[in-house]
Parts: C-alpha cells; structure tokens; sequence
C-alpha cells in the first residue's frame, strides 16, 4: 500500500533525519565523543562562548577531520539524488540514473589517467593531488557526456533513446579503457584507484570541498526553478510544448546540471552508487510525482542517506573503513530488485 505524506510533514521528517545524521557524522569514528560534547566543541568553533576547557581535543577532531567531511557527505548525496530527480524527470522513467548519460565512467576514466599517468610519471606531488585528480576526474565526466549529448543530436532535435544508448555505449568504452589502465597500474596505483572507484569521504578537506559546495549551491538554486517544466515533461514532449515549455532548452540545461552536479561529486569523493536511483524513486512514492515537493525532499534525503551510510562505514570495521560506495550499493541493489519485483506484480 502507498503512503503519501503531506509535504509540510515531508519536510519536518527529513529535517529531523538530516540533523540527526549531521550530529551522528560529527560524533561518532574512530575516535567516537559524546553527543553533548560534540555540540559544545561545535559552538565553540563558530566562536560562540561554551564553557568547556576540555573540549580542545573534540574541536581539534571536528574542525580539522570531521567538519569538512560531514559537509562533503552532505553536499555529494544532496547532488547525487537531484541530479537523480532530474535524470528521471529528463527519460521520464522513475527507474533511471544520472549515471546513464556516462557522466559517472567519465570521471572514473578521468581520475584512473590522473592516478596511472601520474604514478608512471614518478608520482603526483602531494600538495597537487587531491587538486588533479579531482580536476581530471570532473574533465572526464564533462567530456563524456558532451559526447553523449552530441551524438544524440539528430535535426536540431534532443533524442533521449540515442542518448541513452550513446552513454551505454561510452560507459562500456571507458569501462574498458579504466581495465586498461588497472592492468598498467603498478601496486600503489592499482591500490588507489581501487579505492577511489568504491567511493569514500575520507580525506575530506576544506581545499576539496569548496568546488563541491560551490556546484552544490548552483544545483540546488536552479532545479527547483524548473520543477513546473519537469512537471509538464512527464506528460510528453508534445504535451510539453503546448503549455509553452522550450523542450530542447530543458534537456540542454537538465543534461549540463547533471554533467556539473555527477561530475563534482565524483571528483570529490569517488564512485557512490543507487543514490541517484533510490532516493528520488522513494520520496516520489512517498510524495508524489510534483517536483516542487521532490526536489527539495530528495536533496534532504539524499544528504542524510549518505551521512548515515558514511557512519555505518566508519563503524561497522572499525578502526579500519569500509568504502561508503559498498555500503550504498549494498543498500541499493536490494531496493532495485525490490522495485523490480514489486513492479511484476
């Protein structure tokens, strides 16, 4: 049975959840502090005056390892699941994912260069490499879906059927391209690259963050600005027009959001699966389909999603780390076939 809520009740529960994801991310690690500590060290690195002389130790933790990281997780799964919604509303198809247009083997087939060639090339600087990876990684996924979206260019016309079978195409190519280079790859490479293909927030830093934050910030300022147009596409292209929407501007500027929002995510913490898929299915099943109450729902889900998946990472091998991309694809593929199985029925 379906249970809709009221967006006003949406919201309320979201925001619950996303505060208590963000006080869990911040207290709880390796090194775990207490809840009411770690919200005095908090107040206290926003300058406010909390007493507590034997916080130094908390505040060193949070601002210097914590902080950056809980904001990259917020931002990566706030961007992932809007750029979710807007795959979904761009096919029209509640099961698509932002990866399909290849923006996601893109950035892998980016970073695997910056990993490979760099190792053969005697090593990335220290100082330079979160900055290049990062950078080629957010090239790649450009680059390929550019591609994408020529090729589906027919007449003037935005076809999403060879759109989609173009970033089926490009995915597999690059796919094979990052094989190539895993082959080439000595032991520290190879080890690198492994790691960064499974997704992971550590090693955020406020260096790393601030393109994130800023792409973040676009994402979230445009779409919802477009959710009426998003609306009238799930009727049909045609339909679309007559109620006056310029339907090939939307794709150009649905497919660049997606390409910018995947891209940055992935240059900044790695491969993260099935939250571009499953959060905006979920909060549409919950909400509705009006994309003025799904976009705001699904980056409020999204963020708290991956928060509390990073913290189950962090805790579950602990003092070892599990990649959060294991822990959001084993999440996942259980709700996928759920979907697909409820689906036959």
């Amino acid at each position: 049975m379906r249970v809709i809520l009221l967006p006003r009740t949406l919201f309320i529960v979201l925001s619950v959840a996303c505060l208590l994801a963000v006080w869990l991310s911040l207290a709880l690690g390796p090194v775990s502090l207490p809840l009411m500590d770690t919200l005095r060290a908090c107040l206290r690195l926003m300058g406010l005056p909390v007493a507590g002389d034997h916080l130094q130790q908390a505040e060193l933790i949070l601002g210097q390892i914590r902080v950056p990281r809980t904001l990259l997780g917020l931002a990566v799964g706030a961007v992932l699941a809007l750029s979710g919604v807007a795959m979904q509303g761009l096919f029209r198809n509640p099961l698509a994912d932002p990866g399909l247009v290849g923006v996601s083997s893109g950035a892998a087939l980016g970073a695997a260069v910056a990993i490979v060639a760099g190792a053969s090339l005697g090593g990335i600087p220290e100082a330079l490499a979160p900055y290049l990876l990062s950078i080629f990684a957010f090239a790649g996924g450009l680059l390929v879906t550019g591609i994408v979206y020529r090729l589906g260019r027919r007449d003037g016309q935005t076809s999403v059927g060879i759109m989609l079978l173009a970033g089926v195409a490009m995915t597999a190519l690059a796919g094979s391209i990052i094989g190539l280079f895993t082959y080439l790859a000595d032991d520290a490479a190879l080890r690198t690259l492994t790691f960064w293909n499974l997704g992971t927030l550590n090693g955020a830093s406020y260096a790393r963050l601030w393109p994130l934050l800023l792409v973040c910030v676009l994402v979230i300022l445009w779409l919802p600005r477009r959710a009426k147009a998003l609306n009238a596409l799930l009727l049909g292209e045609s339909e679309a027009r007559h109620l006056g929407i310029e339907v090939e501007r939307l794709k150009r500027e649905l497919i660049l959001c997606i390409a910018l929002g995947v891209g940055a995510a992935v240059a900044a913490a790695g491969l993260i699966g099935f939250v571009g898929l499953i959060v905006p299915h979920l909060v549409r099943l919950i909400a509705g389909p009006d994309h003025r109450v799904v976009l705001p729902a699904s980056a409020l889900a999204g963020a708290s999603l991956l928060l509390f998946a990073d913290v189950f990472a962090r805790l579950v091998l602990a003092p070892a780390e599990l990649p959060i991309g294991i822990v959001t694809v084993f999440i996942g593929a259980p709700f996928f076939l759920f979907l697909l199985v409820r689906g036959r029925t």
